[in-house]
């Protein structure tokens, strides 16, 4: 999965996700592209490098997850109680799908209010 592949899926989840470059101050960060939906990201890496794609999950699986999948580990510079980095050099696209599919799924359900 490159990087136009991996932001056409983020976008293909909800008409409602936006993209941003959020950290345009920052050197090290220019480059990280996120995915916010309802106002709140679900899902960033730095489209120079995917070897650490940053999602949302389940505080419960992941420690599970991350013994179970190689390409799976803690987020650079983000709480890993609550998100997980995929490398996706190493990772499946089905894996990469579901991961941040869950991701976008877990943050929409938390912030979207029923009318």
């Amino acid at each position: 999965m490159n990087v136009e592949e991996l932001r056409s899926y983020c976008l293909s989840l909800s008409p409602n996700v936006e993209e941003k470059f959020p950290f345009p101050k920052f050197k090290a960060a220019r480059d990280v592209l996120a995915f916010y939906i309802d106002g709140h990201m679900f899902c960033y890496f730095n489209i120079n490098d995917l070897s650490c794609i940053i999602v949302k999950h389940e505080k419960e699986e992941i420690p599970e997850l991350i013994e179970h999948y190689p390409c799976l580990g803690h987020p650079y510079n983000c709480n890993p109680k609550y998100w997980i980095g995929i490398d996706e050099t190493i990772a499946d696209k089905a894996l990469i799908e579901k991961l941040v599919s869950d991701s976008f799924n877990i943050v929409k359900s938390k912030t979207h209010k029923p009318r």
